[in-house]
């Protein structure tokens, strides 16, 4: 069972009077087509903010020690999370990404690959570059600007989609694609103080 509308609506109605949140650049999310968004990691609600801020259902990647937890385990399914091993090459998780992306949905990723501890922007890790250039999608950054705080203003700022054609036919490598990644994230959490 799909409980990812519900979800949404709930998660809606509490978060954005509680963080007064704040949703830029929603117009530069492409309509259709695979869609890879990559967003700064600060907080264990930043999953659920840019589910809900997103125009589009998203489906998101998440840690398999999640889906061991006794509620947690039937309800991230039903919402569209399913599970990487962290640490080592999960040819599953691999494949379902690819295939989300073939198949034209969103798929939601942290190129940090954990919760930044500072709210600054980490090192991403190669597998984002890795789905940027096999995935065939549209790339998009996404920054999460702010912090947690009730009533004080939280923004989600999608950016312009980036361009991969380049790095495609040159066969860039996967840390490269993450940093150009990385980089249009860094530029608009600067831009968005």
């Amino acid at each position: 069972m799909n409980l990812y509308p519900l979800g949404k609506f709930l998660v809606s109605t509490i978060f954005f009077p509680l963080y007064r949140i704040k949703v830029i650049g929603k117009e530069n999310f492409p309509v259709e087509g695979g869609v890879l968004l990559c967003a700064n990691h600060i907080d264990n609600f930043d999953p659920p903010v840019v589910g809900i801020t997103c125009p589009r259902t998203v489906h998101f990647m998440a840690k398999e020690e999640l889906f061991q937890a006794p509620v947690l385990k039937s309800i991230l399914p039903s919402v569209n999370a399913y599970p990487v091993k962290r640490g080592m090459s999960d040819r599953e998780a691999f494949r379902t990404t690819l295939k989300l992306l073939k198949d034209g949905k969103v798929v939601g990723l942290f190129p940090e690959g954990t919760r930044s501890k500072t709210g600054e922007l980490g090192k991403g890790l190669a597998g984002a570059g890795f789905f940027a250039l096999k995935g065939n999608a549209t790339v998009m950054p996404c920054a999460i600007v702010g912090s947690y705080k009730p009533f004080r203003q939280l923004r989600v700022v999608y950016g312009k989609p980036l361009d991969m054609t380049e790095y495609r036919e040159r066969k860039a490598s996967a840390e490269e694609v993450t940093e150009v990644i990385m980089d249009a994230i860094r530029q608009l959490l600067e831009k968005n103080k």
